[in-house]
């Protein structure tokens, strides 16, 4: 009897296939000896349209929510019925004695084969491998370790769970809100609590008042010295204080009180995990999360160069480390290969800083794997992210960077001074970040005296390199002083960065006092999961409730009319806190999935009857007096991620137009990055600072400077805004939001 290996997507499917040798072709499967191999396309079944129970959901009307399905069902995803029909045929063969289930290893993974078998009725033996990554070596210690596919059943009864949560409390909520207010509006409990985060900052933004600080920096023949404060601050928000200070001081003798040398360590950040990376990615290279999640993707199933990319750990398991030379050899390519080769030359071990099985749930965190890879053969975005990926790899098993830090103390007249300098002694891991200088690439870091986010004075200055001796008793005098003057800023807006930052750690925009909640969603993991929180951004650009100008983050008309009309308990993180915590509950048999479910149906409950009853009022605030050419209706103007387009108000229409894409290209004076708008020899590139240039002149003079951009990348490039123009304007319910008739 052979072995039926059902895959998550073709590619992966392929390389088990490889790896045991069945190279029998079929029409969405291979066989060999021993083994048949097939995939799914992701998801071939899902939950049924709402349209199916009957008649009475077939009309979007408010008589008939909440829609309540006694149980609910799931059918095959017509457009990949082709490959469901040829995943059922091949598990109803006689010569199939078992199953072996090898999509991804996670919640999702597990609901896309499960689903398949539930609905084709098959009832045969099944067994799990569950791997990290899909280099031949991984796949052959996977099949020879294979799991029981019991002991993963309550993480499929989660991820059911999930599904059909979703599908009560989105598609009803959007079904009343639409209904409601005559418009295309959508709510989830993960999307609306995000546009609230955002909404909070802006009206932080919005409240704050700049404060004027003040500080001094006295001279004397030896060195700059800072004045502290009584709460060891560098700044005051009184001028009329540092002005006597300043007066008291000048030209004073200050008596050093005080010199302190010590060793000081700074140690490597943790591993990446997939927010980690995008943070990063976003931060040093633009790319959102969707982008980089896209890139890790490619890295993982086509490249095979980089372990599972949805994974909320940043430690690895001690079986790991013995794998860690043969991961150093396979990532010797690249601006790295020196660090690579000291590695390799001394002992490397592991440590509780990166290994660590209790901190490892499903998968360990993101690192090279063992199969070698040439730079040349990725693409710009994937050697990007694997680069970054084998920086942080190095990086913690480097040394920690060693310095000596020295902080001298003077007194003048009651007033202290600090002086403080720093000496490299041993750079460690900080050897990754020079590598990266001479590579000219820029980490985006923010000083280590200054908040990222919020800004603000300095705590400080170090002086990086030997400063003069001092000793205690020494006199020293004030020559010179000047007063320093800045002001507090206000919170910057979000950014993909900082905003995935917020999803994972959303307690501080929290209004509720309750401390227990808080700490759930600490616990639970903030928004969403690291898995889904790129697509929730994605799909808040795409419905056009949020938008970007420059790298940040704002909220569209909707966006803030969705947060007014959306039930009060959908718009605040304790939700899904609450339900990720049970939901990890269910998967770790510690509650059961009947309870949840009958908790989500009363609360579907609760939030159609607060649509229906509300006085709220929406309005489109967007309308063009351009006419759709395919049904009539005026169309909407819309800031998409990308430009600006121009959408149908009617969703069963669903017509689009680009009006606007911001490009890649660069403006010749001020280097800002151009919109390509207009049609056909019409299309030309415009700047903000003015610059206008048609795209046949563009294309002329770059040609000429032998650079640029090539005919093959503008076709290309066209193309792919055609099919972003095609994609639906709310991913999340595309299919049943495309049945609505206004």
């Amino acid at each position: 009897m052979k072995s039926l290996v059902i895959a998550e997507k073709p590619s992966v499917g392929r390389d088990i296939a490889r790896v045991l040798g069945c190279k029998q072709g079929g029409n969405g499967y291979l066989e060999g000896r021993e083994y048949v191999v097939t995939w799914a396309l992701g998801h071939l079944v899902e939950l049924a349209d709402p349209e199916s129970y009957g008649d009475q959901w077939k009309e979007w009307k408010m008589e008939t929510l909440p829609m309540l399905p006694e149980q609910l069902e799931i059918q095959v995803i017509k457009k990949t019925g082709h490959q469901y029909q040829t995943v059922k045929k091949q598990m109803y063969r006689k010569d199939i004695g078992q199953i072996i289930i090898a999509t991804d290893a996670g919640r999702e993974g597990e609901l896309v084969a499960r689903w398949i078998i539930k609905k084709s009725g098959v009832k045969k033996p099944m067994k799990r491998l569950w791997i990290s990554s899909v280099t031949d070596k991984a796949i052959r210690q996977g099949f020879s370790s294979l799991r029981e596919a019991k002991e993963y059943q309550k993480l499929y009864e989660a991820a059911v769970a999930r599904a059909e949560a979703d599908w009560l409390v989105g598609l009803n909520a959007t079904r009343a809100l639409t209904v409601k207010h005559n418009a295309q509006l959508s709510c989830g409990r993960v999307q609306t609590p995000t546009l609230a985060i955002i909404a909070r900052r802006e009206e932080q933004i919005k409240k704050f008042q700049p404060q004027s600080y003040y500080g001094l920096k006295m001279k004397s023949r030896e060195a700059l010295w800072i004045w502290k404060s009584g709460q060891n601050s560098s700044s005051t928000l009184s001028r009329e204080e540092i002005q006597k200070v300043q007066s008291q001081v000048l030209n004073g003798t200050a008596v050093v009180t005080e010199v302190k040398k010590k060793q000081q360590k700074s140690y490597a950040p943790q591993l990446y995990d997939l927010t980690s990376l995008q943070q990063d990615a976003n931060r040093m290279f633009g790319f959102s999360a969707k982008q980089t999640l896209d890139y890790m993707q490619s890295l993982y199933e086509r490249h095979k160069a980089l372990t599972y990319p949805r994974t909320d750990s940043r430690y690895l398991t001690a079986d790991i480390v013995e794998t860690i030379p043969e991961r150093l050899r396979a990532c010797r390519s690249g601006i790295y290969a020196p660090v690579c080769g000291k590695l390799l030359k001394s002992s490397v071990k592991g440590n509780k800083s990166f290994v660590d099985d209790k901190k490892v749930s499903d998968h360990h965190a993101i690192i090279p794997t063992e199969q070698g890879i040439h730079i040349k053969d990725l693409e710009y975005g994937e050697r990007k992210i694997y680069e970054l990926v084998v920086s942080r790899f190095l990086a913690v098993l480097l040394p920690p960077c060693q310095y000596q830090q020295t902080e001298v103390t003077a007194v003048c007249e009651g007033q202290r001074f600090t002086l403080k300098g720093r000496i490299l002694e041993q750079p460690g891991w900080q050897e990754i970040k020079l590598l990266q200088k001479e590579a000219g690439i820029n980490t985006g870091e923010a000083f280590d005296d200054e908040d990222p986010e919020t800004g603000g004075a300095a705590k400080g200055e170090i002086i990086t390199g030997s400063i003069p001796d001092f000793v205690k008793g020494q006199k020293i005098l004030f020559m010179e002083g000047k007063l320093t003057e800045g002001k507090t800023r206000a919170p910057l807006p979000f950014t993909e960065a900082t905003l995935l930052a917020a999803m994972e750690n959303p307690v501080k925009y929290m209004e509720s006092t309750d401390q227990k909640l808080k700490k759930t969603l600490g616990e639970t993991g903030g928004l969403g999961t690291v898995a889904t929180r790129a697509d929730i951004i994605e799909k808040l650009f795409n419905s056009f409730m949020i938008e970007k100008r420059d790298q940040y983050i704002h909220l569209t008309s909707k966006g803030r009319q969705v947060l007014n009309l959306a039930p009060q308990g959908l718009t605040s993180p304790e939700l899904t806190a609450k339900w990720e915590q049970e939901l990890s509950d269910i998967a770790a048999g510690k509650t059961k999935k009947k309870d949840f479910e009958a908790e989500i149906r009363t609360y579907t409950v609760d939030i159609v009857k607060d649509i229906q009853s509300s006085s709220k009022t929406y309005r489109h605030d967007n309308l063009t007096g351009k006419k759709c050419p395919e049904c009539g209706k005026l169309m909407l103007e819309v800031n998409h991620k990308n430009g600006k387009m121009l959408v149908c108000q009617d969703r069963e229409c669903g017509y689009r137009k680009t009006l606007s894409r911001i490009t890649n290209a660069r403006c010749p004076q001020c280097h800002k990055k151009m919109e390509l708008v207009g049609e056909g020899d019409n299309r030309r590139f415009t700047c903000v600072c003015g610059y206008r240039e048609k795209l046949s002149a563009f294309e002329k003079r770059k040609k000429e400077s032998g650079g640029g951009v090539s005919r093959k990348d503008v076709s290309r490039y066209m193309n792919k805004m055609k099919q972003e123009a095609k994609e639906p304007v709310n991913n999340a319910f595309a299919d049943a939001l495309a049945k609505l008739k206004l």
